[in-house]
């Protein structure tokens, strides 16, 4: 892909290893509040703001209180998760130090987004030794809408100084980040498979390249 200003990472899954651990805190938030949920269900809403999939959850088994119940639920949630990495820290991604570095050194610029807020995607870039790394780091919180909508694709783009979709590379493991990447008309719609979704899950999401991981990215890139 030529003319690349502007490469964009998924956190969880992508650039940090991800294990299961947010799907099983999000079941168990739910679990706790009266709203079953399996695995799989949970797997296909990776990438999606938490606060969002949790409303929607209880709009769709509970008629009443639900605003409460919800946020009761996201409480949860975000204890849990936050307990957990500060807990048990976080893994890199092998090689993605050396992709950023690569990608710096080639005058592109690197920015984050993610599905979880602002505080806990805070206390991951922290625990990663990257909380200064990126030119920009956008969280569900601090758009209007999460993905699939490319808002925080937009976010970043604007803090980046970057106008042009086609200078843009998105890169995620979830189906939702290849939608958010194709509504937001960027260049590069790119997957890989270090997360929680399989490249045939994957292939049926509008994509430009299903990659191994990050560090396959350097050789789609080079000129």
């Amino acid at each position: 892909m030529r003319n690349t200003r502007l490469v964009i990472f998924d956190i969880a899954g992508t650039i940090i290893e991800d294990h299961g651990e947010v799907v099983s805190c999000f079941r168990s938030a739910l679990a706790q509040n009266g709203i079953e949920a399996s695995e799989s269900e949970l797997r296909e809403w990776k990438g999606a703001s938490k606060q969002e999939v949790i409303r929607r959850f209880v709009g769709e088994r509970f008629s009443d209180d639900q605003d409460a119940r919800a946020e009761k639920a996201y409480a949860a949630f975000r204890h849990l998760l936050e307990q957990h990495y500060r807990t048990n820290g976080v893994v890199p991604i092998e090689g993605a130090e050396e992709v950023f570095c690569w990608l710096e050194g080639h005058n592109i610029r690197i920015a984050t987004t993610t599905g979880f807020y602002h505080e806990v995607a805070e206390l991951i870039l922290r625990k990663s030794g990257w909380l200064a790394r990126f030119d920009a780091n956008v969280s569900s919180s601090d758009v209007q809408h999460g993905r699939p909508a490319p808002d925080m694709i937009f976010a970043a783009m604007k803090a980046c100084r970057v106008a042009a979709a086609s200078e843009v590379v998105n890169v995620g493991d979830t189906p939702l980040d290849l939608q958010a990447g194709t509504s937001a008309g960027v260049q590069g719609v790119v997957g890989v498979l270090t997360g929680a979704h399989t490249r045939e899950r994957l292939q049926r999401e509008p994509h430009t390249h299903i990659l191994p991981s990050v560090r396959a990215l350097p050789g789609l890139l080079k000129p």
